[in-house]
Formats: structure tokens, C-alpha cells, sequence
């Protein structure tokens, strides 16, 4: 059949669906395509022609399907919090995996189906006295934050959430549902999966890592602003010897009065004993202004920042990793900070030690295995704020750029950051290329950006392979 325009791929596409698929689980227009169609980050504005609300791989392969015999882009929400809103494809077919939320634990590996939040996890391994390797918020998608590498606070003693990811269930572009596993029929996909996002097939259900940790050490630390540049500069003096228990996050942000402060947040998931006087060596940084030291589950961890980030707020989200948070570095980051042009800007910064980074590079697709910090530069506004956003984050990014490393974190890069894109990945890239172009040749999937390959070095390349 002959399709010309977007009815007509729209049409093709609920005919092959209604096949298969309860018509009550396709939403294709008004409020219902408004709801489920709708995203964490209240700036993305675009809408599919049709969400289908899958609850099983078989329905996944037929909207996979479907897409293909009408013509229109695809897309896999899962949590929704891809920033710039690449969950949802203007005009496409979205595969809508949040009914697909359960998590089962067995012999201390959850088996998490495709939707299930980052909470959902740590909810059930609590109930077994274990916890995963997540990233900060509860609220993010599990399998997203996993599949491009997943910072967290138990990354130095446990690694990324990527390097827990021992195997998943894939439906690939052609239909075909595989196991991705080291004794399945595809490790080159599981090989691919570990921090090269979800552009390779869908994901419907991963076996994760877990970890005897019961209780952590959390601290909170803030500082007056005319203390930033000292408590930067002694942040990554401590952090240089950290052990690898000791995970920590630094934010520059704007204060209950809203001028500007520097927050701590250090978390010990070691021994307790062994751990306040860890973490009381931050509380030394400079004078705090508010000081908070305490034992809590993982999960609890995990829910600090609930209602933090709210749905539908708007956000505008870039990365650059450096090296050290060296004198040039800390007045550049303070420079960058004190440029914002929204009230509700900041930036956080995550160290990336230990584990992480005795892993070695070739044990997944995650590009780069050396210390470094983690920058996050992030704008946010009401729902009602417009225009928003104002490009700071951009700006930021690039004040930064003389002082980073060559690449930057895919799960938060953007697809116009082409350039951090081919350098992101490092000595991984044609291995990369290679997992794409066997699985997915016509680009059927379109996630975390992925390098262009040889043929466009690009300046942030060539950076690379100058140093």
C-alpha cells in the first residue's frame, strides 16, 4: 500500500494496530493523546499522531510493527524524562511503556520491566534489605537512566547503573524479541546497552545488579556564596583521595531567598561507623550555614529530591565533563553560574571515582572511565513561564568548554550536541557503529545521540585525539 500523507500513515499504522491491540489502549487525538503523550520537561511542546499503551513485548513488536509498514517515526517513553523530550517524536508512533512498571527481585537480581522508575526498583530491593545502582531522582525511568550510563551516589563502591546491567529482553526493528546477555544470543547487544542508549530496540524488561546495602550516610552541607570558589576548590582537593564508599554531589543554587549558595551532598555507603568522620571533613570545606548528618535507607536517598524537578515545569539541560576542579575550572563554573538569566538556574557537579572507573572501557559502550566531575547545567521555570529556555545552559556550556574533556554525558547531551556526541564514547565509537548498522540499519530508533563515525571527525574528535 502506497502511503502520501500523514492521515493516510496515521490511518495505516491504527489499522495494523487494531489487529493486534485493544483499540482502547490507542490514544490518537485530543486529551487522552494529551495525557499520555505528555513528558516531564513542560518545555516540550510537540505531539505525536498516535501513543500506543503497551503492556507486553508481543505488543511492543506489533507497534514496532506498525510503524514500519506506515511510514511514521518512532519513539519508547518510558520514564519520560529525556529533557529534551525524545520520548515523544512530533507526527510519529510512540511506544508507551508505563503500564509496564513491574519489578521482581530473585537471588539479589531484579528483573525490572521496561517502565519501571528508578523508585519502583529501589522499592523492591529494599524489601529484600538490598538496594541498586540508581542515579538521583526516583521519578526517573530505570531502564533509560541505565542505558546511557547512570551517575549516581553508590557509582564509586558499585559503579554505573550501566555496569549492573547483566541482561534484557530487546525487541529489535525487524520484530524479533532476543535476549541480550553474555550467554544469550546477542553479548555484542548487551556490550551495546551498557551506555549506549536506546537506540538499538526496545527494551522491555532488564536483569540488574544488586547490593547488600541496607543503610547509608547521607550529609547535607550549604555555604554562603562568598565561600563558593574556597568549597569548590576543597571539594576536589577532598575528593582526590576519596574512598571509593564516598559518593558526593556539589550544587551551585539559588538559596530559600533566592540568592545564591553552594550545597553538599556527600553520601557513605560504607560502613556507618567508618563514615561520619568521612563525611564531617566536608562541614570543614568552609562555614556552613546549615549542617545535616544522618543514616538512612537507600530508597529514602533516592526520595530527597522527589518534587524537586516537577512534571511539567520547564527545563533546558547541558553537560561538559572536566578533569579537576582546578583554580581556571572553579572560576569558570562561578563565571558561568553567575551569568544565568533565570531565577531557578544551577549547576551540579558529580564525581566519577573507584569503581566506575576500574571498569574497563571496553566492557561497554560508556566512553570514559578516568576521574573526572560531571557537570550538569540546568534551567528550570513554571509552566506558565515563557519564553523559557533563554540558552543559558548552552552558554554555560560553552564558558565551560576550554576546561572540559572532549565528549560529555549522552543521557544528558542534546541532539544539536553533535560534536560531544563523537567524542563521547571514546575508543567505542566504531564498535558503536558497528551494533547500529547490524540491528538497526533504516535508524528506527533514535535515542541518546550517538556518534556521526569517521567520515565526520568533527572538532570535539579531533580535540580527542590531539591530546
Amino acid at each position: 500500500m502506497t502511503v502520501h500523507t500523514d492521515a493516510d500513515r496515521t490511518a495505516t499504522a491504527l489499522d495494523v494496530l487494531t489487529r493486534r491491540i485493544d483499540r482502547t489502549r490507542i490514544a490518537v487525538e485530543g486529551p487522552e493523546l494529551d495525557a499520555v503523550s505528555a513528558v516531564w520537561n513542560g518545555a516540550v511542546t510537540h505531539r505525536p499522531a498516535l501513543v500506543v499503551r503497551c503492556a507486553t513485548a508481543a505488543d511492543v513488536r506489533h507497534a514496532i510493527r506498525a510503524a514500519r509498514a506506515s511510514g511514521l517515526p518512532l519513539s519508547v517513553r518510558g520514564g519520560g524524562h529525556d529533557w529534551a523530550g525524545r520520548a515523544v517524536r512530533p507526527g510519529g508512533l510512540v511506544i508507551d511503556l508505563t503500564r509496564m512498571r513491574h519489578v521482581s527481585v530473585h537471588d539479589g537480581v531484579a528483573t525490572v520491566a521496561g517502565g519501571a522508575t528508578s523508585s519502583d526498583v529501589a522499592e523492591a530491593a529494599d524489601r529484600h534489605g538490598l538496594t541498586a545502582v540508581t542515579g538521583t531522582v526516583g521519578a526517573v525511568g530505570m531502564i533509560g537512566l541505565t542505558l546511557g550510563g547512570g551517575y549516581g551516589p553508590l557509582l564509586g563502591s558499585r559503579g554505573l547503573a550501566a555496569d549492573n546491567l547483566l541482561a534484557a529482553e530487546v525487541v529489535l526493528a525487524d520484530g524479533r524479541i532476543v535476549r541480550a546477555a553474555q550467554d544469550g544470543a546477542d553479548p555484542e547487544l548487551l556490550w551495546a546497552l551498557r551506555g549506549g542508549g536506546g537506540n538499538f530496540g526496545v527494551v522491555t524488561s532488564a536483569e540488574v545488579a544488586l547490593h547488600p546495602v541496607a543503610q547509608v550516610l547521607a550529609g547535607s552541607f550549604t555555604f554562603p556564596w562568598d565561600q563558593a570558589g574556597q568549597v569548590l576548590r576543597g571539594y576536589g582537593n577532598l575528593l582526590d583521595r576519596a574512598p571509593d564508599a564516598l559518593g558526593a554531589m556539589i550544587t551551585l543554587t539559588p538559596g530559600p531567598d533566592g540568592d545564591p549558595i553552594i550545597a553538599v551532598s556527600p553520601t557513605w555507603s560504607g560502613a556507618l561507623r567508618d563514615g561520619t568522620a568521612v563525611l564531617d571533613g566536608f562541614a570543614r570545606l568552609g562555614t556552613p550555614l546549615t549542617t545535616i548528618v544522618k543514616p538512612m535507607s537507600p530508597l529514602a536517598k533516592l526520595r530527597e529530591f522527589d518534587g524537586a524537578f516537577p512534571d511539567g515545569a520547564r527545563y533546558e539541560i547541558r553537560t561538559r565533563n572536566v578533569a579537576a576542579l582546578t583554580d581556571a575550572t572553579v572560576s569558570a563554573l562561578l563565571g558561568a553560574f553567575a551569568a544565568r538569566t533565570a531565577p531557578g538556574s544551577f549547576i551540579n557537579i558529580h564525581h566519577f571515582h573507584g569503581a566506575a572507573t576500574r571498569t574497563a572501557v571496553a566492557s561497554g559502550a560508556f566512553g570514559l572511565r578516568r576521574d573526572h566531575f560531571m557537570v550538569e547545567l540546568i534551567e528550570t521555570g513554571a509552566p506558565e513561564e515563557s519564553p523559557l529556555p533563554s540558552g543559558w545552559p548552552r552558554r554555560a556550556g560553552a564558558a565551560l568548554a576550554p576546561h572540559a574533556l572532549p565528549g560529555g554525558y549522552p543521557n544528558l547531551l542534546g541532539p544539536d550536541d553533535v560534536d560531544q556526541a563523537d567524542a563521547a564514547y571514546g575508543p567505542n565509537s566504531a564498535r558503536l557503529l558497528a551494533v547500529k548498522a547490524r540491528l538497526d540499519p533504516d535508524g528506527v530508533f533514535t535515542a541518546t545521540p550517538l556518534p556521526r563515525g569517521p567520515q565526520h571527525p568533527g572538532p570535539a574528535r579531533k580535540a580527542r585525539h590531539d591530546r
